[in-house]
């Protein structure tokens, strides 16, 4: 193979298996190089990465008995490349169904380019002809965006005037499930790590009300702001926190549990105690993953860039430069770090 048909990549590769909190010591950078060449007879793609979301369920990937959401293609073990969802473009082309020069999301690795051989299953084509910017298919208009779209209608089974609580409300998934309530006439409570946090959810992106759950004890504080109880809790923490909430659920009340924060980096999970509530209450608590819902997406995107352009809908991005920073921003999020969806620029047009 001739050095023009190679590349130079760089890559952040997982050095250990995570044990609790993911620590920047645990990945590495490398460069090396990637061959330009489409196998015989492979429908692969070649992408250039363009941006790359940090999203919390990657660290499940990175443990011998974690949870294995991307399913498709197992855990992320030592020695290999991070993988996670991100914006691409095509330069290579083994797929009739994409062009070199289009543009997709969907599952890529953490390095400047990146073979997919599944496209198919694993990579969703962008209409370009929609003015928004392309970053934005590594959140609103990528997973994050889905996530929250089918949490809220197809879990959370939302009626106006129901009282709504959204834990991590400031997250990439929160923020828009916050929104999507309000769309619908609903009460919004969020709650959120930082008190810069809590002034965004209300004073930016619409919130009735947010308080911060570092400060003070969240029994009381959930008695003073939900003096009528829960009709639908989102809940992107677990823990103590969704405990809590049971207490203060209304009869036939909606959980939709799209992700557990709290939960991810501890070596045995916390038990939920109140579990009598749900037969008490009625409750329905339901779990759910985006890639089950993959065909609902065009009618997400069309929705979600029309709520955009006609300015009812308020984005909120949290932006990193270099792939050399993907890692401490991705740890940064378990720290509470991020204000919105962080995602890192790898690359410009």
């Amino acid at each position: 193979m001739g050095e023009e048909n190679l590349l130079p990549n760089k890559q952040i590769v997982l050095k250990n298996y995570l044990q609790g909190c993911p620590k920047e010591t645990d990945f590495e950078l490398r460069t090396t190089k990637v061959s330009t060449e489409i196998p015989h007879g492979s429908k692969g793609v070649l992408l250039k990465n363009l941006y790359l979301a940090c999203d919390p369920y990657i660290c499940h990937l990175m443990r011998p008995r974690g949870l294995s959401i991307l399913s498709s293609h197992g855990f992320i073990v030592p020695g290999s490349v991070v993988r996670g969802y991100g914006v691409a473009k095509v330069i290579k082309s083994g797929y009739e169904e994409l062009k070199e020069g289009e543009y997709v999301w969907g599952i890529t690795s953490w390095e400047d380019f990146s073979w997919n051989f599944y496209p198919q299953q694993l990579l969703i084509k962008i209409n370009i002809t929609h003015d928004v910017p392309l970053s934005y298919y590594a959140g609103i208009l990528g997973m994050s965006g889905l996530a929250a779209y089918v949490g809220w209608n197809e879990i959370c089974c939302p009626k106006q005037g129901e009282i709504v609580y959204v834990s991590s409300g400031a997250g990439g998934v929160g923020h828009l499930v916050g929104q999507f309530a309000k769309m619908m006439g609903c009460y919004v409570v969020g709650s959120a790590s930082t008190n810069q946090k809590v002034d965004l959810l209300k004073t930016e992106l619409g919130f009735d009300d947010a308080f911060n759950y570092k400060q003070g004890d969240l029994r009381s504080k959930l008695n003073k702001y939900f003096p009528k109880g829960i009709d639908i809790y989102f809940d992107n923490v677990g823990g103590e926190m969704l405990d809590e909430v049971m207490l203060k659920m209304n009869i036939n009340g909606r959980i939709a549990a799209s992700g557990m924060i709290s939960q991810y980096n501890l070596k045995e999970p916390q038990g939920i105690h109140n579990l009598f509530s749900l037969i008490e209450k009625r409750l329905s608590v339901r779990g759910f993953m985006v890639l089950d819902y993959k065909e609902k997406y065009p009618e997400y995107a069309e929705w979600a860039v029309k709520k955009l352009q006609e300015k009812k809908l308020v984005y909120v991005e949290d932006v990193i430069t270099g792939l050399e920073n993907v890692v401490s921003a991705f740890v940064g999020i378990y720290h509470g770090l991020n204000i919105g969806k962080r995602i890192v620029v790898v690359a410009e047009e």
